[in-house]
């Protein structure tokens, strides 16, 4: 049995007080952190490369299924406000498209050509690179995603949450984030998915560090796009 599948370490949850679930969860989510510090090298190297290939003007692509796409459909679309970057210079693909985002698609995530169809749509080239995310490791629509993309000669990587997955071996540069049994037996929108977000947070802003999106330690392109923003900037200024 696969890691993100194996039985919680706790049982009978629906009798634990309040308290001790809140307790019990948050013991779990800190060992992500943990297991995040040790795979810095791997994130590293699929970083260098990124950076690489987008400073000769290719673009980031994330691809995944359900959580896992969901996951990367927010870092990208936090790029374009955070950074003041174009909105196709990150982007997101969920199985099942943009419907999939708030209500799944069924049987979406079982068609292992879809993602080609949908990242050739964005006429995807040898400049740009692809991060697949998937928990499980085993998810068809992104591990044929991979595939096909590594066989056009594009960067690919891959974030799972299992040892030795198939997605992780259609990656040139594979993470395995393996956090363990979930509070939840099976509920991968815990603990994998948050090893899933620290991660893509890692690569998206330390990329664009790397392309001069930040000075000091400030955001210097952010698109002005709320009150908030704005008097950020004046407190700047002044």
């Amino acid at each position: 049995m696969s890691t993100t599948e194996s039985s919680s370490s706790f049982d009978h949850l629906e009798h634990m007080p309040i308290k001790d679930l809140l307790i019990n969860i948050n013991r779990e989510d800190h060992r992500v952190p943990e297991v995040i510090s040790q795979l810095i090298p791997e994130i590293e190297a699929l970083v260098k490369e990124i950076v690489a290939r987008m400073q000769q003007g290719g673009r980031l692509f994330y691809i995944g299924a359900g959580t896992s796409g969901r996951l990367g459909i927010v870092d990208a679309s936090e790029c374009p406000p955070t950074f003041g970057v174009p909105a196709d210079l990150v982007i997101g693909i969920i199985a099942g498209g943009d419907q999939a985002i708030r209500k799944a698609v069924e049987f979406a995530e079982d068609d292992p050509e879809q993602a080609w169809v949908d990242l050739k749509k964005h006429q995807i080239g040898p400049l740009d690179s692809l991060v697949g995310i998937a928990a499980s490791g085993r998810t068809p629509y992104v591990i044929g995603g991979l595939k096909a993309a590594r066989e056009a000669g594009i960067l690919t990587g891959s974030i799972s949450c299992n040892s030795g997955s198939t997605l992780s071996k259609a990656a040139e540069y594979p993470i395995e984030a393996v956090v363990g049994a979930e509070f939840v037996t099976g509920s991968t929108r815990m603990k994998s998915g948050t090893a899933q977000k620290l991660i893509l947070n890692m690569i998206s802003t330390t990329v664009m560090i790397q392309l001069g999106r930040i000075k000091g330690n400030k955001m210097v392109d952010m698109q002005l796009s709320n009150a908030k923003l704005v008097q950020r900037i004046g407190l700047r200024s002044g």
